[in-house]
């Protein structure tokens, strides 16, 4: 770790496949999770990578589930039907819990 990080009050790391990994829950010591709708998350794979719904939902099956990602959460964000600005104000109500 660097100088500026050891500094930080707090640093993020994006980590798509936490639960997968399972090392990950020991040498963090808090984990947010951003939830939506399973539908609303096929849509937006759909969307963003333009494959069809139903090799989303195959990639999908491969992985943890949403009910495993939210049990290793400590916090967490569900972000189906709201704006970037109510996610902000979530996030500054959290925010002290992660040292900020």
């Amino acid at each position: 770790m660097d100088a500026e990080c050891a500094q930080s009050p707090c640093i993020v790391f994006d980590i798509p496949l936490l639960v997968e990994s399972g090392h990950w829950r020991t040498d963090l010591h808090r984990i947010m999770v951003i939830d939506c709708q399973p539908e609303t998350q096929i849509a937006r794979v759909c969307a963003r990578n333009g494959l069809p719904a139903t090799d989303v939902q195959k990639i999908l099956a491969s992985q943890a589930s949403r009910q495993q990602r939210l049990a290793i959460a400590d916090v967490v964000i569900f972000n189906d039907g709201i704006t970037i600005g109510d996610i902000e104000r979530q996030l500054r109500q959290i925010a002290p819990q992660f040292g900020l």
